[in-house]
């Protein structure tokens, strides 16, 4: 039996690169079809166009996972949006302050997520 009701699932890892000669976005994928189905291939990169700004860059995906139930396409659009955003902070073409707004998404260096304080 398949529960879901957790929400939009996505997950993927992706390594951001300085494009190559014809510029624009190159996206390149490792990942196996049962890992990431292409299905959700042209969503990562509307969401990579979107949070990149038009910033050039060559994006690989070294792993992703999916859940039958849970996984949507806008939850792939989504967090490749704000992979591309965290690119660009790492890279330092945004400033640091950015990051905060990032909920779904870690790097090296990335800030650590700030937990909401409890009513006593």
């Amino acid at each position: 039996m398949n529960r879901g009701c957790c929400g939009p699932f996505a997950r993927f890892d992706a390594d951001f690169e300085p494009p190559g000669s014809d510029g624009g976005l190159e996206l390149l994928s490792t990942v196996s079809e049962q890992r990431l189905p292409a299905e959700f291939l042209p969503a990562i990169r509307e969401g990579l166009v979107q949070g990149l700004g038009g910033v050039s860059a060559s994006v690989l995906l070294t792993d992703g996972y999916f859940h039958e139930t849970d996984s949507w396409a806008s939850a792939y659009r989504i967090g490749a949006e704000q992979a591309g955003r965290a690119a660009l902070i790492g890279a330092r073409l945004l400033p640091p302050e950015e990051a905060e707004a990032l909920r779904w998404v870690r790097w090296p260096d990335s800030p650590k997520p700030r937990r909401p304080k409890r009513a006593r």
